[in-house]
C-alpha cells in the first residue's frame, strides 16, 4: 500500500483552502440579498466548534500555550479586518449586511498570510499540530468577529426607523 506524500498533503490542504476562500466570498455575496438573523450570526462559530474533536487525536495536540497565543492572534490580528468590513443597514423591519467591496480582497489577504505563515510554522511543528494551531486561529479569528457581529446586529435592531 503506498503511503501519501506529506508534500502532497500540503498540496491538498492549500487547493483547499483557495476553494473555501473562494466559497467564503461567493456566499458572502449572496448573504448580502438576505437578511441578517441571530442564527445566521450564531451558527457558523457553533459549527466550527466540532473541529475541536481533531484534539482527540494525540498528533494534533500541541502546548496550552500555543494554542493559546494561536486563537489569541486570531481573535486580536486575524478578526481585526473582517470587523472592520463589516456593517448591517435596517431596510423597513430588516437588517442586511452591506457589501463591502474589499471583502473578497480581505479574504485572499488573510488567505495569503496564513499560506505564508503555515510555511513557517510548519518547520518547527507537524502537519497535524499545524492544522490544529491554524483551526484555533480561525476560531479566535471567528468567534471575535461574530461577537462584534451580534453586537452590531442588536445595535442597529435597538434603533428605531
Amino acid at each position: 500500500m503506498a503511503q501519501i506524500s506529506p508534500y502532497y498533503l500540503q498540496i491538498g490542504a492549500t487547493v483547499g483552502m483557495l476553494v473555501m476562500a473562494l466559497l467564503a466570498i461567493f456566499i458572502r455575496m449572496k448573504a448580502s440579498h438576505r437578511p441578517v438573523t441571530i442564527r445566521k450570526i450564531i451558527i457558523p462559530p457553533l459549527g466550527m466548534s466540532t473541529g475541536f474533536f481533531m484534539f482527540v487525536v494525540p498528533d494534533t495536540r500541541v502546548p496550552w500555550l500555543w494554542a493559546l497565543i494561536a486563537f489569541l492572534v486570531g481573535w486580536f490580528i486575524f478578526s481585526y479586518p473582517l470587523i472592520r468590513s463589516t456593517k448591517f443597514e435596517r431596510v423597513g423591519e430588516e437588517i442586511f449586511a452591506t457589501r463591502s467591496r474589499s471583502f473578497a480582497f480581505i479574504l485572499l489577504g488573510l488567505l495569503a498570510v496564513r499560506l505564508i505563515l503555515h510555511e513557517v510554522i510548519q518547520q518547527y511543528v507537524s502537519i497535524p499540530q499545524t492544522g490544529g494551531l491554524f483551526f484555533l486561529l480561525a476560531f479566535g479569528m471567528i468567534v471575535h468577529w461574530r461577537v462584534y457581529m451580534y453586537k452590531h446586529y442588536k445595535e442597529v435592531l435597538a434603533v428605531q426607523t
